[in-house]
């Protein structure tokens, strides 16, 4: 018999991977996690685990079928939990007021709608989705305004993982965030989430706060994080206009210990699921609250992103003698970061799709993202091709474009590579990954984000 049953609504990049270290570290608790998507359903309780995270394969096999259970059956298994973790999706509305900007809470709520309509007894509810301050109180209403005459205990717990680092993030965190109201039932409520965390972190690293605190920290902490990368691409741009070097200012002003050396990597901007669709959620909150200026100072960290992935494709089209149209470019990487199959707002769409209006021929090679190129790019069917082999996605190619920083792209053989291209043939590295100067010797024309380029052409 389980002491307890958590529930997870939602399978996809948090639910998953939260739910596979909560079944490790807790085998007395029956962990299940539930989503209406049948297709990713069957891929977790496969050998073919629907998104790729270094570590995920060994802990989800350790516990599945012992006490971590993956199921369709989203209602039934609302009745029989005692605790429930909420991860559905919270897009940015592309609808009607704050559309662009506000988190569109629909899917939330529906969630909410289906808890109180298969609950039987009160339950702890724990937002686990990335959701605007103050939505807890929203959830309780609708929760707790039954005529079945039961409690349910609304809990904010939020995410801070880093795709490609989810289950070191999981195994030892900065710390845990939870929140909740000052009432003595979600006080008690919010000890047995914490009891759930303490079977493997230190208690001096799981924080609590109100409930409000733990919501709004989220958002911030997206924000801040992004804020960091657009305010050292800001000064690449600079640096490629003085000579100065965006390496040697990131390290200098890195070793100040009130700034610290993380997120000042200059490169084609941030993606990924939450940096954008968080900022601007926060930047539309502060403009509801009356906040302009405070709106506008966030949204201007979302807009230097934008500049800075147009900057570079003005780079690459200016370096191929102003003109791109017929050329093939070979696009290594369409995943917005390394060890994720993640392409949810990857610079590398984007980048695409401005070549692409150039007229330019691509072709595009990532070592787990190959899967979802074809859909995020549909709009250009016959302008591209997704190869399995970096090689033969750079045979031909007047150029290569370094879009996400796999380690693997520092080892290929690109004296064989450069033979086999183009001449002149460019290197334009967008995440500052590969040694230019050994690039160069080869005979590539390269160019670097925050340095001045490398070129034979004079």
């Amino acid at each position: 018999m389980f002491k307890k049953t958590i529930l997870c609504i939602g399978a996809g990049y948090v639910g998953g991977p939260t739910m596979a270290v909560i079944a490790k570290h807790c085998p007395e608790y029956k962990v299940v996690v539930v989503d209406i998507n049948p297709k990713r359903i069957a891929q977790w309780q496969s050998e073919n685990l629907p998104i790729y995270e270094p570590g995920l394969e060994e802990v989800v096999f350790t516990s599945r079928g012992r006490n971590l259970f993956f199921s369709t059956d989203v209602d039934a298994h609302i009745a029989s939990s005692d605790i429930i973790f909420v991860s559905v999706n919270t897009p940015t509305k592309t609808f009607g007021q704050g559309a662009g900007r506000a988190a569109d809470l629909q899917y939330w709520e529906k969630t909410a709608r289906q808890i109180l309509k298969n609950s039987s007894n009160g339950k702890i509810v724990v937002e686990k989705s990335t959701l605007p301050v103050r939505t807890a109180a929203a959830m309780e209403r609708i929760l707790n305004s039954n005529e079945k005459g039961i409690h349910f205990d609304v809990l904010s717990n939020p995410e801070f993982l880093a795709e490609g680092n989810a289950i070191q993030d999981l195994e030892n965190p900065d710390r845990i965030l939870i929140g909740a109201r000052h009432t003595d039932s979600a006080q008690k409520a919010l000890q047995q989430i914490v009891d759930i965390y303490a079977h493997w972190i230190p208690m001096e690293k799981i924080v609590t706060s109100n409930v409000w605190s733990s919501e709004l920290s989220k958002l911030v902490a997206n924000a801040f994080l992004a804020q960091r990368v657009s305010s050292i691409n800001t000064i690449s741009a600079l640096c490629e206009k003085t000579n100065a070097d965006i390496e040697e200012v990131s390290r200098a002003i890195g070793m100040d210990s009130r700034i610290g050396s993380k997120f000042l990597t200059a490169g084609v901007g941030f993606g990924g699921s939450c940096f954008k669709k968080d900022i601007l959620n926060l930047a539309y909150i502060a403009e509801c609250y009356g906040l302009t200026e405070v709106s506008k100072y966030w949204e201007q960290v979302v807009a230097i992103n934008s500049y800075q992935q147009q900057r570079f494709v003005r780079i690459v089209v200016s370096s191929m003698f102003n003109t791109v149209a017929d050329k093939k470019i070979a696009l290594f990487g369409f995943a917005f970061k390394a060890d994720t199959g993640d392409t949810r707002e990857s610079p590398a769409i984007d980048i695409a799709k401005a070549l692409m209006e150039e007229r330019a021929i691509l072709s595009i090679y990532d070592p787990k993202a190959s899967d979802g190129i074809s859909s995020d790019l549909q709009q250009f069917r016959g302008r591209f091709t997704v190869e399995e082999d970096p090689y033969k996605t750079a045979r031909g190619a007047h150029a290569i474009i370094i879009a996400t920083d796999w380690k693997q792209f520092k080892d290929y053989q690109y004296e064989k590579i450069f033979e086999e291209m183009e001449k002149p043939a460019f290197i334009f590295d967008g995440r500052n990954i590969l040694d230019h100067k050994k690039l160069y010797e080869i005979g590539f024309n390269v160019h670097r984000i925050g340095r001045p380029p490398l070129s034979h052409l004079g």
